[in-house]
């Protein structure tokens, strides 16, 4: 499996995540955004299996360029001469909820599918996330007033209608992924493709509904299930996901997830640890 690790903070809690998820099959890619300085983080390229990928994209959170910085780790998974059976997008503050042996079994045990967790509109999410598309957005743009434009744009300019003639995927839980190494290939070609590149860079948070809906689209369907397989509490609503402190502990050890996010070392540093010792350190025998 190849992972593909999203960073812009807390190289100590990267470097956690990826020796946590140390496998011999296991290789990890690291996408740090290019406005942040590398130098505390190089010492994470001395990990076994782990490199920085290059041509680093400058990152904007909600912007276009979140699916530029996966397009620049797809490409350097490609290039690298390496065979994967699937790719695996995480975060820099993502951990393991269940041991690395586990996780490896799982994806081994399910060969040429992709986990996806999408809904389709109608739905409450979709109620709010469609102007992400019908409006116009300038995330990825720096210069003053730019919102102010967006705006005047949105209520100057005839409604936006999605570039591709799709049914519509996405969701609250659909920006993290593990996908199929064939279903990479597609979806890498697909949002090379030229034609609906200008669309897409103008769309809010594409993450969370591009990918989906390529994939859901294609000749890869059939093979796609509706998971994920993270825990992430979305329950607040909002613009991000909950913070998970020790309060998340129990639902954590109860979880049938592989990974959960978000961590933040700084407002809960104690629940890693016993993540940690409860679940991921091997129990010993009687």
């Amino acid at each position: 499996m190849a992972n593909i690790v999203i960073l812009h903070q807390y190289p100590g809690l990267a470097a956690r995540m990826i020796k946590r998820l140390h496998h011999p099959q296991f290789d990890f890619y690291l996408h740090l955004d290019k406005k942040v300085d590398i130098f505390p983080f190089e010492y994470l390229a001395t990990l076994p299996n782990t490199r920085f990928v290059t041509g680093r994209k400058n990152v904007n959170w909600g912007g276009f360029s979140q699916l530029e910085a996966i397009e620049a780790s797809l490409d350097a998974i490609f290039s690298s001469g390496r065979s994967y059976d699937c790719i695996n997008l995480l975060s820099g503050q993502d951990y393991p909820i269940k041991p690395t042996g586990d996780i490896h079994a799982f994806f081994e045990a399910h060969p040429g599918v992709s986990f996806l967790a999408s809904e389709t509109p109608p739905s409450l999410w979709w109620d709010e996330a469609i102007q992400r598309i019908t409006r116009y957005h300038l995330i990825d743009y720096n210069f003053r007033g730019k919102h102010r434009l967006e705006n005047i744009l949105s209520l100057l300019l005839p409604e936006r209608n999605f570039s591709l003639p799709a049914q519509l995927y996405g969701g609250p839980l659909a920006a993290y992924w593990t996908i199929s190494a064939s279903a990479a290939v597609y979806l890498q070609k697909s949002l090379a493709e030229s034609n609906h590149r200008f669309f897409f860079k103008h769309t809010w948070s594409p993450d969370e509904f591009l990918i989906n809906t390529i994939l859901m689209n294609s000749p890869f369907r059939d093979h796609i299930v509706n998971d994920n397989y993270r825990y992430i509490d979305r329950s607040k609503g909002g613009a991000h996901p909950k913070v998970l402190t020790m309060a998340d502990l129990s639902s954590l050890q109860s979880s049938s997830r592989l990974f959960a996010r978000k961590f933040d070392p700084i407002v809960d540093a104690r629940v890693l640890d016993r993540i940690d010792e409860t679940i991921l350190r091997p129990k010993r025998k009687v």
